[in-house]
């Protein structure tokens, strides 16, 4: 895979600047074309969000964040234990911290990756935050669809394909979590190892609550 050379799309440019190319250029290192192109969506979903709502956010943040996002899917940067929302919300943190980044940035976009799939937070945070989580549902769940133009639509994905992401996009999820399956505890991915495994029993909270050592 090679960096996409289009400089603006939908009437969004796309940062150049070197932490931009850099981020691009780990997610084609250790991504694949199919998440590559979620995230450039994902990307550009959000900031037409952004322009819809006429919030100010930073662009740079809001780009390496939308690179990072499903990076902790991936075995370059998945760990035995954690979510992968947060395996790639600490790269990302890693990688700007490398830039000397302020902490305000580097929090900034560990929460934006960090809560990308948490509902009913993640739309009340920073509009970084916001934004994101809304360009993820829009590209996942077809959130927000009838804000899109089809014009916008067209063009966004005729530059980077959908690629059948409704068949493959749980398989990607699921590939990414299939050996730490006890993370999905508590959150939305629970329902792909529903869908992804016969008969899975998932870490149920009342459960937690009724065989706690606690003897009242």
């Amino acid at each position: 895979m090679s960096i996409h050379q289009t400089k603006t799309v939908a009437g969004i440019g796309i940062p150049d600047s070197s932490i931009a190319i850099q981020a691009t250029e780990l997610l084609l290192e250790h991504g694949t074309e199919f998440i590559y192109n979620h995230s450039m969506r994902v990307f550009l979903f959000s900031s037409l969000n952004g322009i819809r709502r006429e919030l100010k956010y930073d662009q740079e943040l809001l780009y390496v964040a939308s690179m990072f996002h499903d990076l902790g899917l991936t075995k370059h940067y998945s760990s035995p234990d954690l979510r992968f929302e947060v395996d790639g919300a600490n790269a990302a943190r890693d990688f700007l911290k490398s830039h000397g980044l302020p902490q305000e940035s580097l929090q900034l976009v560990w929460d934006t990756i960090a809560l990308h799939t948490t509902i009913g937070i993640a739309e009340h945070k920073e509009p970084e935050v916001a934004l994101m989580y809304s360009g993820v549902g829009l590209d996942v769940m077809g959130e927000g669809y009838e804000y899109l133009t089809e014009d916008n639509r067209s063009e966004i994905v005729s530059v980077f394909p959908r690629n059948d992401f409704k068949k493959n996009i749980i398989p990607t999820f699921f590939s990414g979590f299939e050996h730490k399956t006890e993370t999905t505890f508590g959150n939305i991915k629970a329902d792909v190892c529903a869908f992804m495994i016969p008969n899975f029993h998932r870490k149920n909270f009342c459960d937690c609550i009724l065989h706690s050592p606690w003897k009242e």
